[in-house]
């Protein structure tokens, strides 16, 4: 089973930072995304999506040192609910992202230039992961990896 979420969007407010009586830190914020479309009349109509974000120890300070409200974050993580009781006694439930790996999608100043550089520098490069590919020779068809699939090798 999987239960993983991914969400590029923008900040609703400021994150909300808090250190727990245990030591963890917690970041709190929302998130926006939304989904353009025509409708029957041609016209073009936005939806944004409101998503709570729980982000926690190592997240959260990555939280804390670089997203600010309007700033744009890519969010890998998964979907929790949490039910609780209101005043009331009323059954109440909040569904939350939890942040697994996230990371501003903000342009920073770039020190050699008076613009900004979006691209990435050698310590973005460090945390990519390296394939070694084998190396084909494209001009033989004899070379193109085979593939082979079974019925039983289907996941449904």
């Amino acid at each position: 089973m999987v239960n993983k979420v991914t969400l590029i969007g923008n900040l609703g407010k400021d994150p909300e930072i808090r250190n727990l009586e245990s030591g963890a830190k917690v970041a709190n914020f929302s998130v926006a995304t939304n989904e353009n479309y025509k409708d029957k009349n041609g016209e073009w109509q936005t939806i944004t999506e409101w998503h709570n974000v729980v982000a926690w120890r190592s997240q959260a300070d990555i939280v804390e040192r670089n997203l600010k409200k309007g700033g744009m974050v890519y969010i890998e993580g998964k979907i929790t609910t949490r039910k609780w009781q209101d005043k009331d006694g009323n059954d109440r439930y909040n569904t939350d992202i939890v942040a697994q790996y996230l990371r501003s999608l903000e342009r920073k100043p770039s020190s050699d230039s008076a613009g900004y550089n979006n691209m990435p520098s050698a310590d973005d490069e460090k945390s990519f992961p390296k394939f070694d590919a084998p190396a084909l020779d494209t001009n033989s068809p004899s070379s193109a990896p085979k593939l082979e699939v079974k019925e039983d090798d289907l996941p449904f």
